[in-house]
């Protein structure tokens, strides 16, 4: 990693008094639970996304037929913003309050959805249960969480959230394939098998309540929102270019198992792939932070998201099974590594430890938007031309742009360093 990359970037910016570095642990009993708190987090909201694409599968064939796969896909990318925008709530909180009072109830909330989820039949439920009521409940979990482990960590920040995110991938893992056989080799039903994932969350949930905890002095003055933060180019460039990234990030994730079913592959394996596509995710975010430390985050990230892209336009030559697999596996790799990196990059421009929060939600609101729209325009583009072909065009022209402009990014925060 280069010295730019390795100095501490958070110093107090008083005016009355002169500017100290914070102390961060790097680790301890309560860093390391935080990271675990953080794990069990990540395990229920992203992992619980990651594996949409089960649910777009399903519902297209079982429940909503007569929905098309942009309504579909609806729900699931209303879920993705509210997961993110609920940052927007959640990081000035955990700020001003610590994280145990906001993670407590708004985990059990999340549980809840799931349990109504488990009882919808109407595409309006749906959207209410699954995407509004508990992409929210997602979103003010995930970034206090997330916020606690960068209070905890610098030096050593993009191994903790590498180690942290992985409990997504591994949800990833685990959701998609106990759901498919729950779903399409058992007598349970659609209510039941949703409602033991509901009962697999809550155990994580009471774990992650009772493990998190944060080490940062609590902000008791200025504004929730920090206007300040979009003063500065390397804040402002990596918002942005990660709004991209995920607009076309996201695509593979909901789209894979309709993609591999157009192309003549069974209904199993083409729900396999989706667990396929988040092992290598898993592997993707505890490599991805390790050598976050040796090259440098934004590198990393960087680099990371422009494979994504390059892979995204590779899928539009693979119509066999085994190209498939292996532009999972691939893919899964590359993306667990953007999304386990994003924290720490983030956290990287606040100038305080207790402006983290802040910081992450107002980033996380910004990404909401391309959650939100990003899966619905090229489920448009899949039902207009009657192909997948112009999505993933679409997919992987945004993710090389993002790409760039995170580039951007880091040429703005090492001009930065290098004038201080």
């Amino acid at each position: 990693m280069s010295d730019i990359e390795k100095s501490p970037t958070m110093e107090a910016q008083k005016e009355d008094s002169p500017p100290t570095k914070p102390n961060f642990t790097e680790g301890g009993t309560k860093g390391w639970m935080a990271v675990l708190a953080c794990w069990c987090i990540m395990f229920n909201t992203f992992g619980y996304i990651n594996a949409f694409g089960i649910y777009e599968a399903y519902y297209k064939n079982t429940l909503l037929p007569n929905e098309s796969d942009s309504n579909i896909a609806w729900i699931g990318s209303l879920q993705v913003f509210f997961m993110f925008s609920g940052g927007l709530i959640s990081g000035p909180l955990m700020d001003r309050f610590g994280p145990k009072v906001i993670v407590i109830p708004c985990s059990l909330l999340f549980v809840l959805s799931v349990m109504l989820t488990s009882l919808c039949t109407e595409y309006y439920q749906f959207v209410l249960a699954q995407g509004v009521f508990g992409g929210l409940t997602n979103g003010l979990t995930y970034t206090p969480t997330a916020t606690a482990v960068s209070q905890y960590f610098f030096k050593k920040r993009p191994l903790a959230m590498g180690i942290a995110s992985s409990g997504s991938s591994l949800a990833g893992v685990i959701f998609p394939i106990a759901l498919n056989r729950m779903l399409n080799q058992t007598t349970l039903g659609f209510g039941w098998s949703v409602r033991v994932i509901g009962f697999i969350m809550l155990a994580m949930t009471i774990i992650a309540s009772v493990c998190v905890t944060s080490n940062a002095p609590k902000r008791k003055t200025g504004a929730p929102f920090l206007k300040a933060a979009w003063t500065h180019p390397a804040y402002c460039l990596q918002t942005l270019g990660l709004f991209l990234v995920m607009w076309g990030l996201f695509v593979p994730f909901f789209y894979i198992p309709g993609y591999a079913q157009s192309i003549s592959i069974e209904v199993d394996m083409s729900n396999y792939l989706i667990a396929i596509l988040n092992a290598g995710s898993l592997v993707g975010r505890l490599l991805g932070g390790a050598l976050a430390n040796h090259i440098g985050r934004f590198n990393s990230l960087t680099g990371a998201s422009t494979i994504c892209g390059i892979l995204i336009f590779c899928w539009l030559s693979i119509h066999s099974l085994g190209g498939m697999i292996v532009f999972s596996l691939l893919f899964g790799f590359f993306s667990g590594t953007v999304v386990g990196l994003l924290p720490a990059t983030i956290a990287m421009t606040a100038t305080k430890p207790n402006e983290i929060g802040s910081y992450m939600g107002m980033a996380f609101g910004v990404l909401g938007i391309s959650g939100l729209t990003g899966t619905p325009i090229t489920g448009a583009m899949i039902s207009s031309y009657g192909s997948y072909e112009p999505a993933i065009i679409f997919a992987g022209v945004v993710t090389l742009v993002g790409a760039a402009v995170i580039f951007g990014a880091r040429v703005c925060f090492a001009g930065a360093k290098a004038v201080a």
